[in-house]
């Protein structure tokens, strides 16, 4: 599939590549069709990744590993919003969180509030919003700028 995007040029993305959130997202619920976008070279390192619809190629947003910035980031998510996700063993789950990067870049945040769930072995994923006391607005310039130093 191709597309043209905002941030990224036209791209071209496999089939197997396209994530599906049914219920779309948290105030887009048209956007169901989504790929991940990173530096390769960067795989396994953390970082930030961006969430590029594919429904809307003028549409996406920067995510990360919440465990790259609390790394006891444990949601609790019901058994019943997992089922929708089909069969998901641990090793196949993926955790994202969205990032908010204001012009003031020290009050970069993310919200805990509403992860991203995705099953990788079917590429069916939802955001759900976790009951735990996690905060919308977790800042994490801190964070990242320790990480960057060592």
């Amino acid at each position: 599939m191709k597309a043209d995007t905002r941030l990224f040029g036209e791209i071209d993305i496999q089939d197997d590549k396209i994530i599906t959130l049914k219920e779309g997202i948290i105030g887009f619920p048209d956007l169901q069709h989504f790929t991940l976008i990173y530096d390769e070279e960067k795989e396994g390192k953390g970082g930030v990744k961006w969430l590029q619809s594919m429904d809307d190629t003028e549409f996406a947003m920067p995510v990360i590993n919440p465990l790259d910035v609390k790394p006891d980031y444990k949601p609790t998510v019901s058994t019943e919003e997992l089922e929708a996700l089909g069969e998901m063993p641990i090793e196949s789950t993926f955790i994202l969180v969205t990032m908010t990067v204001p012009k003031e870049i020290e009050k970069m945040s993310v919200n805990l509030k509403a992860p991203f769930i995705i099953n990788m072995e079917n590429l069916q994923g939802a955001q759900l919003i976790v009951e735990d006391d996690y905060p919308v607005k977790y800042m994490i310039y801190d964070i990242l700028n320790k990480k960057e130093k060592r």
